[in-house]
C-alpha cells in the first residue's frame, strides 16, 4: 500500500513543465498543479497526495479537512446506487466514496445530493481512497451539552445517525438533537439538514427536538389552497387580497371573507406572499423554505 496516499507530507520540486510541478517523495513522483502558486525547482513544499480519477498521483497544497484520523463534514456530489454517495473534501478534480455498505439499508434514507456527511479517510489495500463516516462517540466528543434556556429556541442541524427509537443531529451550534418519531412527519434521511425547536433537554445534555410546526404556525388547508393557487398562475400572482369582495372569494375560492383573511394572514405572518396595489403575490423564495419545513 501506498503510504503517501491520504496522507500530508512535504516532498520537494524536481521538475515542471507548462501545467505542473512534479514532487518527489521516498520515490514516487506526484503533480502538483502550477494554478496553486508558483515555486521553484528544489523547494521543499507541504501537501496532500491522493491519486485523481484517472489514478494519478496528484499533490494539492489545499490539504482537505477530512483525512485519516480527521473528521468533518464533506458535501454530497452524487449517488450511485450500486456503490454508495461521493462527496467533495475539496480535491481539485476527484470525489471520493461512502460505501453502500456503511449507509442505510433503506434507500430512500441514503443522503442526496448537496447533504452533508461527517467524514474521515481510509486507504484500502488497493490504494483506493474511500470516505468513511464518523461514528457516534465522535459526535459526541465535537458537542456541548444543552442548557434549559434553549428550550423552544428555533434549530437546525445535519442529520448523522438513523435508528428505530428515532433520528440523532448534530446542530449547528454544535448541540446534539434527537427526534422521536412521535415528532416528525417523514424520517429524515442521513445528511440531510433539518429545521426543528428544542422541547426539552436530557440530562445527559441532548436536545429533544420537534420538527412539527407550532400550533399556531401551522398552515392550514385553505392557506395550502391558496399557495396552490398562487402557484399555478402565470406570474405567481392573483388579483385578490384580505379587502376584496366576499362573494367573489366564495365564487373563485370556495370559502368565506373570514376564512380567506385567516389564510391570508397565516400566509403574510409566514413572509410566504405580499399584497400590494391590490394584488397578492407569491414570495417564491420563502414558499420553498418555509412550505418545507411545515410539511416536514
Amino acid at each position: 500500500m501506498n503510504e503517501l496516499l491520504a496522507s500530508v507530507f512535504t516532498g520537494l520540486i524536481i521538475d515542471e513543465n507548462d501545467q505542473a510541478y512534479y514532487v518527489q517523495k521516498n520515490g514516487m513522483t506526484f503533480r502538483l498543479l502550477k494554478s496553486e502558486g508558483e515555486h521553484q525547482l528544489g523547494e521543499a513544499v507541504e501537501g496532500f497526495g491522493y491519486q485523481n480519477q484517472s489514478q494519478d498521483n496528484c499533490f494539492t497544497t489545499i490539504i482537505p479537512k477530512s483525512r485519516p484520523g480527521h473528521f468533518a463534514f464533506a458535501e454530497v456530489k452524487d449517488v450511485r446506487r450500486d456503490l454508495g454517495v461521493f462527496v467533495d473534501i475539496g480535491l481539485p478534480d476527484k470525489d471520493i466514496a461512502v460505501s453502500l455498505d456503511e449507509l442505510p439499508t433503506m434507500r430512500e434514507l441514503w443522503p442526496k445530493k448537496g447533504d452533508h456527511l461527517m467524514v474521515q479517510l481510509t486507504v484500502d489495500s488497493k490504494d483506493r481512497i474511500w470516505a468513511s463516516l464518523a461514528e457516534e462517540k465522535i459526535f459526541r466528543a465535537l458537542s456541548k451539552k444543552g442548557t434549559p434556556e434553549l428550550k423552544n429556541k428555533d434549530i437546525s442541524g445535519t442529520v448523522f445517525r438513523l435508528k428505530l427509537m428515532g433520528t440523532y443531529i448534530l446542530t449547528d451550534d454544535f448541540y446534539i438533537g434527537f427526534i422521536h418519531p412521535s415528532e416528525r412527519f417523514n424520517e429524515p434521511r442521513l445528511g440531510e439538514t433539518v429545521n426543528g425547536r428544542v422541547i426539552g433537554i436530557r440530562p445527559d445534555g441532548v436536545l429533544n427536538l420537534s420538527l412539527k410546526p407550532r400550533a399556531h404556525e401551522a398552515i392550514g388547508d385553505d392557506a395550502k389552497m391558496l399557495l396552490a393557487y398562487l402557484e399555478r398562475t402565470a406570474e405567481h400572482s392573483m388579483p385578490y387580497t384580505d379587502k376584496s369582495d366576499p362573494e367573489a372569494i366564495k365564487q373563485l375560492f370556495g370559502i368565506s371573507k373570514g376564512q380567506f383573511k385567516r389564510a391570508i394572514g397565516h400566509l403574510l405572518k409566514a413572509r410566504l406572499i405580499e399584497q400590494k396595489d391590490g394584488h397578492t403575490y407569491l414570495l417564491k423564495t420563502n414558499h420553498d423554505e418555509s412550505l418545507s419545513k411545515s410539511e416536514k
